[in-house]
């Protein structure tokens, strides 16, 4: 699939200032030289910030990380984790079309986004706060069909239930993400047939489930602001945030000199050996 930048591009990109210190201090992860290594992380939290990823926002962390910018340009083309075009203000939906979820009803999911959201994949919804595209397996064939919305998956959909959720979503609600038809995860679908006990007493929702529901939040981007900014590799400031990051000194580096090997004692010369003396007998006149 061709992958371009957006027709349309914004003048300027800067990270926020949590972003940014968030950003200098994943950089101090990698050895001296070797800071181009932090591309991915950074450009994942330039599209966090912005919802897609503008060419001055990929030039930015290029100058950032001393890349040139077709270096930067190569990552972010290549990898569909990247949305190169706008996406909607509140979700974009990533609709599973792989085999498992195409045969158990993916199309009609995609039929849901085309008739609530927009005709292609990628376009805008008319309000703006909605965008889909299909993509390749996300990795819960067993809860076929699903999509993902933001950073949580929504399995075991059905068309009804994936047009309830845009809908909630559109009044700012919170839905309840993993599986919809009541499963905790991904045990048959007709129920347990073993372990049955460990129903009784059981929260309804799985840990990320039920993560979402308690904090309110599933689509909500990365903006820096969600926990306190820590660099475990580097040291803190008074506000908490990284300093350059002070490398530990390889364990090596402040070893003494090595003592000196006493000088190895020449071995003693061999003596000669003693020639053996001839000794004729005299002679018997």
């Amino acid at each position: 699939m061709l992958r371009r930048l957006h027709s349309e591009q914004p003048d300027s990109f800067a990270f926020t200032p949590e972003n940014q210190a968030w950003a200098q201090a994943q950089i101090t992860k990698y050895p001296e030289g070797r800071q181009a290594s932090a591309i991915i992380p950074l450009l994942w939290r330039a599209q966090e910030q912005e919802g897609w990823l503008s060419k001055p926002a990929i030039e930015y962390v290029a100058d950032m990380l001393g890349m040139a910018y077709i270096r930067a340009l190569e990552v972010a083309t290549f990898y569909f984790m990247f949305q190169l075009q706008p996406v909607g203000s509140v979700a974009h939906i990533q609709v599973c079309g792989t085999t498992s979820c195409m045969i158990c009803g993916a199309e009609d999911l995609i039929g849901i986004c085309r008739e609530k959201i927009a005709l292609n994949p990628h376009e805008l919804s008319k309000d703006g706060k909605f965008s889909w595209e299909e993509v390749e397996c996300l990795g819960a064939c067993s809860n076929a069909p699903m999509a993902q919305i933001g950073k949580d998956y929504y399995e075991d959909l059905t068309a009804a239930r994936l047009s309830e959720i845009i809908d909630e979503l559109s009044a700012g609600k919170v839905p309840t993400p993993g599986p919809q038809n009541g499963r905790y995860t991904s045990e048959p679908a007709s129920g347990l047939t073993s372990l049955a006990a460990h129903e009784k007493g059981r929260d309804p929702l799985n840990a990320s489930a039920r993560l979402a529901a308690d904090i309110g939040d599933t689509v909500k981007r990365i903006d820096g602001t969600e926990v306190p900014l820590l660099a475990p590799w580097g040291k803190q400031s008074s506000a908490g945030l990284p300093k350059e990051a002070a490398r530990p000194k390889p364990a090596n580096a402040a070893k003494k000199a090595p003592a000196k090997k006493p000088a190895a004692k020449k071995p003693a010369a061999k003596k000669a050996a003693a020639k053996p003396t001839s000794r004729k007998p005299k002679s018997s006149e």
